[in-house]
């Protein structure tokens, strides 16, 4: 009977949510414009003229200059070097990073890694398999496997330590003859006419010199310092993560992800080698307790380790004793770009989401493949005018994956989090107890998350379901006013989360994208 049920309950939420959506779009339809000639006067340093375009076929040998070798920037490297093209790479410091995000990959990003060539840098570095999720709350547990049925028994997530991951895809990128890595700080990219000649920068040994290219891809992280000139940055920080290892401890549930829905917000815990877990506390609003005075360790015992599993417990405690505590603070951004003839953000200086279900990595790896596909038909990128409109057609193609992932993870953030506020409360529940069901109710969320199902109505159905499973929760067995009135809260506030986030990402592009120009844009012709 149940099975009976489920398509007519999945069609109605359908119905009802398409229904939203309509009204969502025509109230979204009128945009606020934005002044932005101030912005984009930001980081750029007029030249008079060129001596020279750097043209491949006059024989330049820099194609493309790409400021930046974290994850985006050394893949992108790798990638466009591979396709024969001349590629010098600027990046602040070559030594190993030491951060402590980035170190999730989720299936849908290896399977990029794949796609790029790449997989074997999650090689000899210790990386460990992930193969799911499992979800605490109140002492309750459930797992979220990955649907990872129909693919290879190597494809499955991959969690590691974040340097060493970016060291072995610079490596790799630097072992291309075409390929040159350089240490330096860009200071400012160089522009003529309204075109990105290339860039500014100041080497290792202090010396100021200047880079030229036809086209320059600025992949300068989080902090991007180059970002204003070539986009309009809302950056948010929600909150900051506080960031532990754990050493020689055993999680309930091995090779698996764990959030902790606790209180005020998630706990992770995960793998990043053999011995090591990674632990991340979410603490909300943009100031944390001072780990000088011993305020953050006094913290993390006294309202932190009570709700982690009894079985990392003691493991938690030593780790804290230990010390070696670090904070990151969580940003989102929405991709706003300016189209700019001669340049083209990537990765986190274009686009930023919360970190809590480790979905960056795989939107850079999937935007890559996007421009690589992009690019590989065009023998000639001098004729940045024609370029620049041409690509405007990789901020359409890249919807399906971006927005996919950077809506989940908003709206997972805040419905994860604790409220005082009773509608967000049963909202809350309701979450956790529809992964709790199983069956599509549990593989579809964990398919979107894991980015090997990047479709946004598929996401908003969901998200929905789970608001009206939280609904009927309340109206069953008998509705009163008081659950009625609580009901209608609970799905106010739902759209509340989830339709903000749409308007950031761009209706139209995310769920209508055959209707841009933009996407039908054809290969400019040869000169």
């Amino acid at each position: 009977m149940r099975k009976m049920a489920d398509p007519y309950v999945l069609a109605w939420i359908s119905v009802f949510v398409t229904t939203l959506l309509a009204l969502c779009g025509v109230v979204l339809k009128r945009r606020k414009v934005i002044g932005i000639s101030s912005a984009r006067t930001e980081s750029v340093t007029s030249v008079s003229a060129v001596d020279g375009e750097c043209r491949s076929a006059d024989g330049c040998d820099t194609d493309v200059i790409i400021v930046g070798a974290g994850v985006a920037g050394s893949a992108l490297a790798h990638t466009l070097g591979k396709d024969g093209r001349g590629v010098h790479v600027i990046e602040r410091d070559l030594s190993e990073p030491d951060r402590i995000v980035g170190e999730l990959l989720q299936p849908g990003g290896y399977l990029k890694l794949i796609e790029l060539g790449l997989e074997d840098c999650v090689e000899e570095i210790d990386a460990q398999q992930v193969f799911g999720y499992a979800l605490f709350k109140d002492g309750k547990r459930t797992r979220l496997s990955y649907p990872l049925e129909n693919f290879h028994s190597d494809v499955s997530g991959r969690s590691f330590h974040n340097g060493r991951f970016i060291q072995r895809m610079r490596e790799k990128a630097a072992s291309l003859p075409n390929v040159r890595l350089e240490q330096g700080v860009v200071t400012s990219l160089l522009e003529e006419k309204g075109t990105i000649r290339g860039v500014q920068y100041k080497t290792k040994d202090g010396r100021d010199l200047t880079a030229f290219a036809p086209l320059t891809i600025v992949c300068d992280g989080c902090f991007s310092n180059l970002r204003r000139s070539l986009c309009n940055p809302q950056v948010d920080v929600p909150s900051c993560f506080v960031g532990l290892v754990l050493e020689n401890c055993h999680l309930p549930y091995a090779n698996h992800g764990h959030v902790i829905l606790a209180d005020p917000s998630p706990i992770l815990f995960y793998p990043i080698s053999s011995t090591e877990i990674r632990c991340l506390v979410d603490v909300p609003g943009q100031k944390v307790p001072s780990i000088a005075n011993g305020e953050m360790a006094n913290y993390l015992k006294t309202v932190v380790a009570p709700q982690v599993p009894p079985e990392i417990y003691d493991s938690f405690v030593a780790a804290v004793d230990k010390g070696n505590i670090r904070t990151m603070p969580n940003r989102s951004m929405p991709a706003s770009p300016y189209p700019t003839p001669g340049a083209l953000l990537m990765g986190d200086a274009f686009n930023m989401r919360h970190p809590l279900t480790g979905g960056g990595m795989t939107v850079a790896l999937s935007d890559i493949v996007v421009l690589r596909d992009l690019l590989k038909p065009l023998r000639d990128l001098n004729d940045a005018p024609t370029l620049c409109k041409y690509l405007e057609s990789f901020y359409t193609l890249r919807k399906p994956v971006a927005s996919t992932i950077n809506t989940l993870a908003g709206a997972l953030y805040k419905v994860f989090c604790a409220s005082p506020d009773q509608a967000r409360k049963e909202m809350r529940q309701a979450c956790f107890d529809y992964l709790s069901l199983g069956g599509v109710f549990s593989t579809g969320p964990i398919s979107l998350l894991s980015g090997l199902n990047p479709r946004p109505l598929s996401l908003v159905l969901h998200f929905f379901a789970v608001a009206i499973y939280g609904v009927g929760r309340l109206l069953l067995p008998f509705p009163s006013p008081k659950r009625i009135w609580i009901g209608a809260r609970l799905i106010s506030g739902a759209s509340g989360i989830i339709f903000p986030i749409i308007k950031a990402e761009g209706v139209r592009q995310m769920f209508f994208p055959a209707t841009v120009p933009a996407y039908y844009r054809r290969v400019p012709p040869a000169n």
